[in-house]
């Protein structure tokens, strides 16, 4: 009974002493998702990258479009052609199809990486700033992801104002 009346005060002084240091804690939370939405640095490479990609994905358009074409016409003229004639459309539209999805898949591939070295680029220069803020006002720790958090420690328009001023 007295070794678990001792434990219990132990255990009990632990706790105090571990709020006591919490309460000098300064914790502060970066919402990543909405640095990748609102940022200007993240609006600025989402721009480039539509302009970047803007002419294939105008190819793979015309692609696609042939491919209904010739598809329509193959569906409206296959009772009047010939064998020879509807076999080789159809092997013209299987071929044309083929090459529609290599080039929607090297497409997508293409887009996602440069995607992923943008938002690396962006999350680079976010965390930079977070660490500058973190030293300016003194914070012990700065979480980007909680299952919960109250809006009085969330910075993120800190850091999307910094990143807006290019710091």
């Amino acid at each position: 009974m007295k070794h678990s009346l001792s434990a219990f005060a132990a255990l009990a002084l632990a706790f105090s002493v571990a709020a006591a240091h919490a309460a000098d804690l300064k914790v502060g939370f970066v919402d990543s998702q909405r640095l990748q939405r609102d940022s200007v640095p993240a609006e600025r490479a989402s721009k480039q990258l539509e302009k970047e990609f803007a002419p294939r994905a105008q190819e793979l358009q015309r692609k696609e479009n042939q491919i209904k074409t010739l598809q329509g016409q193959v569906e409206k003229e296959a009772m009047t052609m010939s064998e020879s004639d509807r076999r080789a459309k159809e092997q013209d539209l299987a071929r044309l199809t083929l090459d529609f999805q290599r080039m929607q898949r090297e497409y997508r591939e293409d887009l996602n990486l440069r995607r992923n070295q943008e938002l690396a680029s962006l999350f680079e220069r976010a965390n930079k700033v977070i660490k500058q803020i973190a030293e300016a006002e003194k914070f012990d720790l700065i979480v980007q992801d909680a299952v919960y958090r109250s809006p009085r420690i969330d910075i993120t328009d800190k850091v999307l104002k910094a990143l807006a001023e290019g710091r």
